[in-house]
């Protein structure tokens, strides 16, 4: 007897792709006999009611779309006791997870891998009151990867992004926060700071897959303290794309745990969604709390 799946589908993904492709997804899915329900999402939210709600039933709890379409999910599963394993058919514009866990973004290919592929387990992070997926970020940059001109990441791949920061500058403000972590305490002004398990972020920031274990309880933190010049700007954004973190002004370090107390409310992103005003942000890191399927 074949297997439950529940593929949870956000129809907007991939510019609407995830319409055209569900019949090669889910008549790949039903092969060997496996039982497979579609529910598609309407606004946001939706994925994870029925991640959370409908999970018990299924062998799978499988999404079709973008990270956050992902997290959402994740969100829901986070709620469930002993959830069952997930399946990600990315579609979305930038994948991140799918970029870190070699999971291919053909949709057929990704269903086949899903239905022959292994789970294994992955840390969450608690994000305050919620969780997410691979990143939450604050400050400058974190919306560039999503703003950048398509056209010019193609043509000039990482210098793109290097180019669009310089040209915001002039206009980029910094958030007065005391951090604490596992090593101690950092306190600054800081112009851009992320909480991620992830080998990509946004497709800005890239760590090597020596520096990021997906299960190893441990969040990657990157801090950018203001820079006082325009060189010093040049020499941060060298530093990020280089991985090497020369400059005084870039932080980098691991923890089960942290702390951001800002003097005001700062924006934050969640998995490149709207992670609300805060003044205080706490972040854990859970351990194995849950599974994804990847290829063999």
């Amino acid at each position: 007897m074949g297997k439950k799946i529940l593929l949870i589908v956000n129809p907007m993904a991939g510019k609407n792709q995830a319409r055209t492709a569900l019949y090669d997804i889910v008549s790949t899915l039903c092969d060997d006999c496996n039982h497979v329900t579609v529910m598609m999402t309407t606004k946001h939210g939706d994925a994870t009611d029925y991640a959370m709600k409908y999970c018990g039933d299924y062998d799978i709890v499988s999404c079709v779309g973008g990270d956050g379409t992902l997290s959402e999910v994740v969100c829901g599963l986070m709620q469930v006791k002993n959830p069952p394993p997930i399946g990600y058919i990315p579609l979305g514009s930038t994948n991140d997870v799918a970029t870190t866990l070699k999971i291919p973004r053909n949709p057929a290919q990704s269903a086949r891998d899903m239905l022959e592929g292994k789970p294994i387990t992955i840390d969450i992070g608690s994000f305050n009151d919620t969780f997410f997926t691979y990143v939450a970020a604050f400050g400058a940059f974190t919306d560039v990867p999503y703003t950048t001109p398509q056209e010019s990441k193609n043509a000039l791949g990482p210098l793109a992004y290097f180019i669009e920061g310089v040209t915001r500058l002039p206009h980029i403000s910094s958030a007065h926060a005391v951090v604490t972590h596992d090593g101690g305490t950092v306190e600054g002004d800081f112009i851009y700071g992320s909480i991620s398990n992830s080998t990509s972020v946004a497709g800005f920031v890239k760590l090597t897959e020596q520096n990021v274990g997906l299960d190893d309880g441990l969040f990657e933190v990157l801090l950018i303290k203001h820079p006082d010049r325009l060189t010093e700007f040049n020499q941060i954004l060298s530093d990020i794309i280089t991985q090497k973190y020369l400059h005084d002004a870039v932080i980098f370090f691991k923890t089960t745990k942290i702390k951001f107390e800002f003097s005001e409310p700062v924006a934050w992103t969640r998995d490149g969604e709207d992670g609300g005003y805060n003044t205080v942000v706490e972040a854990y890191n859970n351990n194995h709390a849950l599974s994804i399927i990847v290829r063999q």
